[in-house]
């Protein structure tokens, strides 16, 4: 089987309800990056040539960095990524019906979303 995956753009840091405005804060006005205000309710900046999305997740204690990969057929990097014992941890976070994506997990716990380009 013959499937590409590759870095997306996207990185997501999921804080914890009292460190999320100071998060916010620190990327606004400490490091100054530019803001990204198109997709309210999502608070985005631009990070070189990634965007960086600080999300609000009541469920967690402490913070995590969630990266995203793509792939240009998400059924066959399903199928490769199954056949490799990669865990898929879908739970984490709903995604829309018909979405052409799923959230995996690397050996350490860093949860990555794995979709197709096109998939929001």
């Amino acid at each position: 089987m013959d499937t590409k995956i590759t870095g997306g753009i996207d990185i997501a840091m999921k804080v914890p309800p009292h460190q999320f405005q100071q998060t916010i804060d620190f990327y606004r006005h400490v490091i100054k990056l530019t803001e990204i205000t198109d997709k309210p309710p999502a608070t985005g900046f631009v990070l070189g040539p990634n965007r960086l999305w600080i999300d609000e997740a009541p469920g967690l204690s402490q913070a995590e960095v969630w990266l995203e990969l793509f792939t240009p057929d998400f059924r066959l990097a399903e199928q490769h990524i199954a056949g490799q014992g990669v865990v898929r941890c879908d739970a984490v976070e709903p995604l829309p019906e018909g979405f052409k994506g799923g959230w995996i997990m690397n050996p350490c716990n860093i949860v990555h979303m794995l979709r197709e380009p096109e998939a929001w």
